[in-house]
């Protein structure tokens, strides 16, 4: 059954203040359209720049997962990301007037609380989702943290952690459906180890955090200094330690409030990869760095597949439309004519195919002595597939003809030899409008990608 993408329904502000710079950092989520993605826009330097949520941007992990593009920072993205992505959304713009989010309770809680009452709905697109069909992992050799993605019905997230401290232990956590997200991550709160919190306040790296916004593991004696040190930053007037090891002030919300917030920011590390994932994520001892070059390794393989991936026909059986009912819609007549069958055609999609033989006209003058299809052929036949596409919108295509207005992002890949079948495909970028049709072109031929191409062409009524 097929999904829609979703977006929130109106805009929605919240404030904060940013753990690492203790400034107030105002933000508004905002519906975004279809195929969008998250993106962030930092509304407080000139020209809004936008940074999306994608693993490329991903610069530094040092204490959070910190994006980068043309200069411009967002650091912290993990926990706005996750609420987004736990709540099914597909497209979200964050604008934001700092380069971090507000750290709110160091959770995901204050975010999917105003995600909910912003509203969402569904938007008319279809959700692109990657099945995982085999297992990928990704492993950091020095630390020893791997994530492993293996096939499953849907999106599920296992985290092990070991810290190896006697005040933390080992801990699991699974979340076996994204639905039960609210209730069972997005209130997992961040935490640190007393050693790390020391070595923040020495740097003065820490100026927005309090005893309410992480959970503070004693994982060696506590000193006067320390002690002092403590009470200046976290403004309070005493300080101790509870049984259980963590500093007071806080409440755990569960025994593995740890390895619960860790799932969190593996869910909102994953969303760099900018594809809804559709398999079961292992992730053993993770962290920012291992998730966010997992994404990347993931991100980079979803391309390279969906670049091949190469439309399966039984040539054998009877076309959608063969060369006669190609000529009756298309004013194209041979030699020029590039296209033999449609195999298939929606209101958004077209799939052809042509033949290459070698008394092709083109190869009496195109390297005689070792034939190769012309790359600019290649572009009119996809061409033709997408007139294909745009003509079955009008009652009478015989009486138009279609016109090229822009080539962009044009890629040959493989040389195209007499003997091979071309088998093209032409998707809708942009739904037609005024007889403007923007599409996605493909050419395969041998099961591998041989040219791509943005197209635009309009049809023009014959005077």
């Amino acid at each position: 059954m097929s999904k829609k993408q979703k977006t929130i329904k109106s805009e929605i502000s919240l404030s904060g203040v940013g753990l690492h710079t203790g400034n107030t950092v105002s933000m508004t989520f905002k519906p975004a359209p279809i195929n969008h993605g998250f993106a962030f826009v930092r509304v407080d330097l000139e020209g809004n720049p936008t940074i999306e949520a994608n693993a490329d941007y991903v610069v530094n992990t040092q204490r959070g997962t910190n994006l980068e593009k043309k200069g411009v920072q967002i650091q912290t993205s993990e926990h706005v990301l996750a609420a987004a992505v736990g709540l099914d959304i597909d497209n979200l713009i964050i604008e934001i007037d700092a380069s971090e989010p507000p750290i709110m309770d160091g959770s995901s809680k204050f975010f999917v609380e105003a995600l909910e009452k912003a509203g969402i709905e569904e938007q008319d697109a279809e959700i692109e989702e990657y099945i995982v069909k085999e297992i990928i992992s990704y492993k950091d050799e020095v630390s020893g943290s791997e994530i492993i993605l293996m096939p499953s019905d849907e999106y599920q997230v296992t985290t092990m952690v070991d810290f190896g401290t006697k005040i933390l232990g080992t801990q699991n956590a699974t979340l076996d459906k994204m639905s039960d997200f609210k209730n069972e991550i997005a209130d997992a709160r961040t935490f640190s180890f007393l050693h790390e919190i020391e070595m923040l306040l020495e740097n003065d790296l820490i100026k927005g955090g309090d005893l309410n916004n992480a959970i503070v593991y004693v994982d060696k004696e506590l000193s006067d200094a320390t002690m002092q040190k403590l009470k200046k930053a976290f403004k309070k007037d005493d300080i101790s330690v509870k049984p259980n090891g963590i500093l007071d002030n806080l409440n755990l919300h569960w025994a593995n409030e740890a390895a619960r917030h860790k799932l969190l920011d593996v869910i909102g590390d994953l969303a760099l990869v900018g594809t809804r994932i559709r398999g079961k994520v292992i992730a053993n001892k993770p962290g920012h760095l291992v998730n966010t070059m997992f994404a990347k390794k993931l991100a980079k393989l979803i391309k390279i597949e969906k670049r091949n991936n190469v439309p399966q026909y039984d040539l054998n059986q009877t076309p959608l439309m063969d060369i006669h009912q190609i000529m009756d819609t298309l004013p194209h007549r041979p030699p020029f004519l590039l296209v033999d069958r449609i195999l298939e055609l929606s209101d958004k999609h077209v799939i052809g195919m042509k033949n290459v033989t070698m008394n092709e006209s083109f190869f009496v003058g195109h390297f005689p002595g070792a034939p190769v299809m012309p790359g600019v052929l290649q572009v009119e036949a996809m061409a033709q597939c997408g007139g294909i596409l745009v003509l079955s919108t009008v009652p009478d295509p015989e009486n138009y003809l279609t016109y090229f207005m822009k080539m962009d992002k044009v890629k040959f890949k493989q040389k195209v030899l007499p003997g091979d079948t071309l088998i093209f495909k032409a998707e809708l970028i942009t739904p037609i409008r005024r007889g403007i049709c923007h599409m996605q072109a493909y050419a395969y031929a041998n099961g591998k990608l041989v040219a791509e191409a943005e197209l635009m062409a309009q049809i023009s009524k014959i005077k």
